[in-house]
């Protein structure tokens, strides 16, 4: 229900759409900040709180400068940002839903000892949306071809956190010959079972058998479409572990998380997930060792807390999840497993200078 607005308020333009305010932005509309203001008359008053309230929303919409360069690799634009020198390259890759700055308290220490490049994968923050579906060849195709543009050779070592972590593995299984070490942190597995309204699933078990596309370089102009008819829905508080970046990478996040594009890139991710798990799954079958023997670093949380609310008990899964970053590490004959004692799900937040210290051992790796 549209509310009332009083005949003297007149608004120029319109705003987007209202957003729950976050702590950072209620100085704007804090009462103590008008106490020295005092209009003669209620209009006017209202008029001042809702001018206010459009000024906050102008500061939400605002699209923050890139902290890297935004290429274009074909029509399509992505963002990346590359610091330090040296090689090999670290390409640091997100997990759905995230943002590049999310690697904010490990890229400027990896930076001191060889090159590194976060980045934002089609959709999100400043990076354009690309050919769908999102197979992990096409993932890896748009990630090349922006480091190619920025004139970023290999080697590299690739760095995949969450579902990153199936990401980077994608990258390798199409240029493996560009890549010297990886390091997988937190990293999903293709035959881990994850909890969602109480009950545990099997994320590969809902594949279709779909065929996989040959990956090509294009600007989804259908999703960008899309995305201009949808309203943001998500508030601007950051929870823990997120609020320990630094103040610069929380302001691009919130802007970035309100973009609507970025909900539907994320669900294209998740939209051929399971195709892509079981082609893991079944490439496995046949053999074990898929990286061979990369130098191959696998950082695990020691405990997840599962909830014993599950249709399968606690423990179990718990087991489950610890057996299987262990087969994370058979994926190479050199592969090693490496717990994170202080730490949960975001161990490039929650105990980076760890994170930093692996990265610079696969990195030391790289070649011998």
């Amino acid at each position: 229900m549209r509310s009332r607005v009083p005949a003297c308020v007149v608004l120029a333009g319109g705003v987007a759409g209202w957003r729950r305010i976050s702590a950072s932005d209620r100085p704007f509309l804090d009462s103590r900040n008008l106490s020295n203001v005092r209009p003669s008359n209620p209009c006017m008053a209202r008029t001042i709180i809702v001018a206010a309230a459009v000024a906050l929303s102008a500061v939400q919409d605002a699209r923050p400068a890139s902290p890297g360069r935004i290429v274009d690799i074909g029509g399509q634009h992505i963002h990346m940002h590359c610091t330090g020198a040296g090689s090999p390259t670290v390409l640091l890759e997100n997990g759905t839903g995230d943002f590049s700055v999310v690697w904010a308290l490990v890229q400027p220490q990896v930076a001191e000892f060889t090159r590194v490049c976060s980045y934002d994968r089609g959709g999100y923050a400043w990076s354009d949306p690309g050919t769908r579906p999102r197979t992990f060849a096409q993932l890896a195709l748009e990630a090349r071809e922006t480091l190619r543009a920025l004139d970023v050779s290999p080697p590299y070592v690739l760095v995949g956190q969450s579902y990153g972590g199936l990401v980077v593995r994608g990258f390798a299984r199409e240029y493996r010959s560009e890549v010297v070490a990886m390091v997988l942190v937190d990293a999903v597995h293709e035959d881990q079972r994850v909890v969602y309204g109480g009950q545990p699933h099997r994320i590969r078990e809902s594949a279709t058998g779909r065929p996989f596309p040959t990956p090509r370089i294009s600007l989804d102009l259908d999703l960008m479409h899309q995305a201009n008819g949808l309203k943001n829905t998500k508030n601007n508080i950051l929870e823990p572990p997120l609020d320990r970046m630094p103040a610069s990478a929380q302001t691009i996040w919130r802007w970035a998380q309100a973009q609507p594009l970025e909900q539907l890139a994320q669900q294209a991710e998740m939209e051929w997930s399971p195709e892509e798990l079981e082609r893991m799954h079944d490439e496995r079958l046949g053999h074990r060792a898929t990286l061979g023997d990369l130098p191959l670093f696998v950082l695990a949380r020691t405990s997840v807390g599962y909830s014993s609310g599950t249709t399968s008990a606690a423990n179990d899964l718990e087991r489950e999840r610890r057996d299987l970053q262990q087969d994370l590490a058979a994926l190479s004959t050199r592969g090693r497993l490496i717990y994170a004692p202080r730490s949960g799900h975001n161990i490039h937040l929650e105990d980076p200078d760890l994170v930093v210290r692996v990265i610079r051992d696969a990195v030391s790796s790289a070649g011998r």
